[in-house]
């Protein structure tokens, strides 16, 4: 991951496997605390690029078992001082993907600005990752309810050539 300081919006460069490379935008404010961050661990000096943003205690970058170790580790700590909050059994990195996938698509964000944002190749992929909730589900089909009983609705008590059909009808 390599952030584009310079570049308006703020993007970083992050690279996927096969060593796919994609541009995702980043707020503001993660910007700055890249920039100061950066600034601290001596990455923006000549010859840093190479150097990976993010790097264990050997300077090698991180790895998915790495990244996991540290989110287990930091969950364990966060049971332990919250036991009053439901935290899931286990944490790995693709769960934060899954998870951040699904924030999007229940703000509202258009599924192909997801994928692009997630580098799948094919929408279908992505689709694979969301499964909306309740909720969701719920307020979608709010608003896609077409109202097809009218709220005026006669009062049959009232309508005599009704009441004689209906008493006709029975005998």
């Amino acid at each position: 991951m390599k952030p584009q300081s310079q570049t308006k919006p703020a993007t970083i460069t992050l690279t996927g496997k096969a060593n796919k490379q994609r541009q995702v935008p980043i707020m503001g404010k993660t910007r700055d605390l890249l920039a100061d961050y950066m600034k601290e661990n001596h990455l923006l000096e000549n010859g840093s690029q190479d150097h990976p943003l993010f790097y264990n205690s050997r300077g090698h970058p991180f790895t998915r078992p790495g990244i996991t170790y540290i989110l287990k580790k930091h969950l364990k700590q966060a049971k332990k001082s919250h036991p009053e909050v439901l935290f899931p059994e286990t944490l790995h990195p693709h769960m934060l993907r899954h998870l951040k996938a699904l924030c999007l698509l229940e703000a509202g964000v258009n599924l192909i600005y997801i994928r692009d944002l997630l580098g799948h190749v094919s929408v279908t992929t992505t689709e694979i990752y969301l499964r909306v909730n309740t909720e969701t589900k719920r307020k979608a089909l709010e608003s896609a309810y077409m109202e097809v009983v009218t709220q005026d609705i006669p009062v049959w008590q009232e309508d005599t050539d009704l009441l004689s059909w209906l008493q006709d009808f029975c005998r």
